[in-house]
């Protein structure tokens, strides 16, 4: 039997394993290196996940959102009655109603236009071609050239080979599709909206105590308030400025001949929700309307022109003026946002984007671990009161 014991009577110690370094600032590196990489590695899953789940619970997830962007809209015009002695449930049941009866009106509107482009977009589509060609000859002439091999080499091709040609679904049946699902997210939004707009203040009260602290949870009710009125106002204005920009186009269009001005001022107004490339893809879908709907050259190029200049004195001179301050976010994270929201959401992702990108930065200016947020999204609104 081996001795184990040295001189002293001590245990012998351990063997030292190959791989492990004798520098002990490197045990101390690999020490804080490997925790952190399980972090990363659990924050960047929880992310992935996170953004799945909004991706797949998007039926559900749009129209609760929607409600509580739409009440906190119209939370102040339910404040401001109450003071006059008129309940919040009537108020409510008025704006719910009234937003009801303007959604019925605006698809019925609507029904007769967009379903006579939709008939005639095969024709449009040729005119369009057509009149591109005089613009486009090189490339037509290399799509004629690209034809003519793709039908040398069918004929090239054995006469027994069967084709399956798959025809995708048009839009009319898409549409159909998804009707029961739309209804359904419509429905859902407004009677959660009413709900909220009868409950007042008892909603953020409830989501403050769940808080531990009186502190936080005082400070958990100001940042509820905080949202409510930076969200709303900047909704608020902006709907009042992009109402107006649309009257306006759909008047100058009517004016120049364009056909069907009240669809495309709608358009205008939707569109203007989307900072900077609202305005760029208004002018595109106008400006192809045009070219197609207009005897001359000339006379399709006013349409455009007059959205264009409509846009810019709006986008450059009356939002900054009434919006101010409100709207002091860096220009790459609304682009970033939009194109994310967009990319989970469609349409309806484009226009929440910014009310996130204001609720984000609300939240920033009052929890102090997001200070970096706060530098990357703008400058601090030190106009909040100190808590």
């Amino acid at each position: 039997m081996s001795n184990t014991t040295g001189g002293g009577g001590n245990p012998a110690s351990p063997p030292i394993p190959a791989d492990m370094p004798d520098d002990p600032a490197v045990a101390r590196a690999n020490g804080l290196l490997y925790p952190r990489a399980r972090t990363a590695a659990v924050i960047g899953t929880f992310i992935i996940l996170a953004i799945g789940c909004l991706y797949v619970a998007q039926s559900l997830l749009l129209p609760v959102l929607m409600a509580f962007l739409l009440s906190l809209v119209f939370s102040p015009v339910v404040r401001t009655l109450k003071r006059y002695r008129i309940p919040e449930s009537i108020t409510a049941l008025v704006i719910v109603t009234s937003l009801t009866l303007a959604v019925i009106a605006g698809v019925y509107g609507l029904s007769t236009p967009v379903s006579k482009w939709i008939e005639d977009a095969p024709r449009i589509e040729w005119q369009l071609r057509s009149k591109l060609a005089a613009l486009g000859g090189p490339l037509e002439k290399l799509r004629d050239a690209q034809e003519q091999v793709e039908q040398a080499t069918e004929q090239a091709q054995a006469a027994d080979v069967q084709k399956v040609i798959l025809q995708e679904p048009t839009l009319i049946s898409q549409a159909a599709q998804s009707a029961p699902e739309i209804v359904a997210g419509i429905a859902l939004m407004m009677v959660l909206m009413l709900f909220l707009l009868s409950s007042g203040d008892m909603v953020y009260q409830k989501i403050s105590r769940t808080l531990p602290t009186d502190g936080d949870q005082r400070t958990g009710f100001r940042i509820a308030q905080d949202i409510e009125r930076e969200v709303s106002r900047y909704l608020l204005t902006i709907s009042v400025i992009n109402i107006g920009l649309g009257v306006l186009i759909g008047g100058l269009l009517a004016m120049v001949g364009m056909p069907n001005p009240f669809l495309w001022g709608l358009v205008a107004a939707l569109l203007n929700y989307v900072p900077m490339l609202g305005a760029v893809v208004g002018v595109g879908i106008v400006g192809m309307v045009a070219l197609v709907s207009m005897p001359t050259l000339t006379q399709a190029f006013l349409p455009p022109a007059i959205y264009l200049a409509c846009t810019v004195l709006e986008g450059q001179f009356l939002t900054p003026a009434l919006v101010g301050n409100r709207l002091r976010i860096n220009t790459v994270a609304i682009i970033l946002a939009i194109a994310f929201w967009g990319w989970i959401w469609g349409f309806i992702g484009v226009l929440l984007a910014v009310p996130f990108l204001i609720v984000t930065r609300v939240l920033a200016n009052h929890v102090a671990g997001l200070g970096g947020l706060r530098d990357i999204l703008g400058p601090r609104d030190d106009t909040r009161p100190e808590p």
